[in-house]
């Protein structure tokens, strides 16, 4: 095993809960280093798809995701140590200590920060609440074990409440013996605030003037938040060793010469940017194209990736562009291999219905419908096992057994989907999920496909048999 270090100047933007305001301040921190010339990186704690977008979309700043039920304490320790020297800005998911169950800490903020030793500030919401907030981040300090909390920053408060309680908050903060600096506070604006919804944040191009919300942000970011004191937690992020395991999987496919269509718009937007890269760097182009938009598949594509998103927000626009259906249809019948993870599978159904009962006709790949069910189907992690033999064939693809992913969705299908079972980590639950058919893997899960070693390169050996074998008309590209 070969020795790395992670060298990262690093930090993490959690919170004792959600709704703490912890997406507002990465984004207004991101800025703020952008603007120092500092050229950030940006990581999501845990599953989420849409946090990354806006580091992403709104300030162009690459981000990921950090999660350690889908890669291991080793694998979110790799993915920093990608980073070189840089500056890196992680942010939290739900509350600093909240993971996958309540007995302990695996999945949470604080077993991703102790593994790759970032420094933790605790954006407390201090709204609605007087002194209690000092006992309340003095509660959150006695369960920091391994000292991670270097910082405090007081969200949602005013002015006038933040310079009388500063003195006494310090005070306390002194009592503990331990090192954690008041970095400042950031005012109730609720124009700033980036608002969620029933399946999580709005997405960007839903928020009006969210660049400029953004930049107002950041601009009070800079004279209410001590940025130097913060700028220095993250250069005394500590060096940290650890031992890179060797690939389960050293074969890896030859991808040169294949393409990968991929459904990429405001129907198509959730990602992993880790999964995509696993095929770039197998030599897989990757051709991105727009359900809503575009006329067909990107010509000669030799694989189909259609990801999770809210077609249910676009319904009457996906039913309308007639060819795009067609020739989606027409590819999966072909026998180009394909994945389609949950809005994606939605997609291939014959019908979905909106909120009001209406069917808008989609592909017709499956002959069933999607309907809206008014509460969450299922929602979390799962890990697939038990494949049903009998449920259908994806031609060469390996296994997907120990494959991990996560399910949120508020809609459900009549399609029978028997071909695994999958189950939830931490509790008796099990059910049946996705329809292997025409070389297609078809399901609600989301999946991270790194957590299963050889399944993109099965993916993409099952793409070369078809190689440049359909004649599509050509599409416009978007960027990667």
């Amino acid at each position: 095993m070969a020795e790395r270090e992670i060298q990262a100047k690093r930090i993490m933007l959690s919170a004792p809960k959600s709704g703490s305001g912890k997406t507002t301040l990465t984004c207004a921190l991101l800025e703020v280093l952008k603007r120092r010339g500092l050229s950030p990186l940006s990581f999501k704690c845990g599953p989420d798809y849409i946090d990354p977008l806006f580091h992403r979309q709104v300030l162009g700043i690459e981000s990921y995701n950090l999660d350690t039920f889908f890669s291991g304490r080793q694998g979110v320790c790799e993915a920093l140590a990608d980073c070189g020297e840089k500056y890196v800005v992680a942010e939290g998911v739900m509350g600093l200590y909240d993971g996958m169950d309540a007995s302990g800490l695996m999945g949470s903020c604080y077993e991703i920060a102790g593994a790759a030793g970032i420094p933790t500030v605790l954006v407390v919401d201090a709204s609605k609440v007087g002194r209690t907030v000092i006992s309340l981040i003095k509660g959150v300090l006695m369960d920091d074990e391994e000292h991670l909390i270097k910082g405090i920053i007081l969200n949602k408060i005013s002015e006038g409440f933040y310079e009388s309680l500063k003195p006494v908050l310090e005070e306390e903060l002194l009592k503990t013996g331990r090192a954690v600096s008041l970095l400042g506070y950031f005012p109730k604006r609720e124009e700033l605030f980036i608002n969620s919804r029933h399946l999580g944040l709005y997405l960007p191009e839903e928020i009006d003037d969210i660049r400029k919300r953004i930049g107002l942000a950041s601009d009070i970011m800079e004279k209410t938040v001590d940025m130097e004191g913060l700028l220095d937690i993250m250069k005394e992020a500590p060096k940290k060793s650890f031992k890179e395991e060797e690939s389960g999987n050293p074969q890896k496919a030859d991808g040169r010469g294949l393409k990968l269509a991929v459904a990429l718009d405001s129907a198509f937007c959730f990602y992993y940017r880790e999964n995509l890269d696993l095929f770039r760097k197998r030599g897989v182009e990757i051709e991105f194209f727009s359900p809503l938009k575009d006329p067909c598949v990107p010509k000669d594509a030799d694989g189909l990736l259609l990801g999770g998103g809210y077609p249910e927000n676009h319904l009457r626009e996906l039913a309308s562009n007639k060819t795009m259906l067609c020739s989606v249809k027409d590819a999966i019948i072909s026998g180009i291999p394909s994945l389609a993870e949950c809005g994606g599978f939605m997609y291939l159904h014959k019908t979905i219905r909106d909120t009001e009962q209406n069917a808008f006709e989609m592909t017709g790949v499956l002959d069933g419908e999607c309907y809206y069910t008014g509460h969450l189907v299922r929602f979390g992690y799962l890990e697939l096992s038990g494949k049903n033999e009998e449920a259908g064939e994806t031609g060469n693809m390996a296994d997907l057994s120990g494959m991990k992913g996560h399910e949120f969705h508020y809609y459900e299908s009549t399609v029978s989907q028997d071909a695994y079972e999958a189950t939830k980590p931490f509790k008796d639950r099990r059910w049946n999920c996705l329809v292997l058919r025409n070389k297609g893997i078809w399901g609600f899960p989301h999946f991270y496909y790194g957590s299963k070693p050889g399944f993109v390169d099965s993916f993409i050996n099952a793409m070369r048999p078809g190689h440049n074998s359909r004649n599509q008309s050509d599409t416009g590209k978007l960027p990667s």
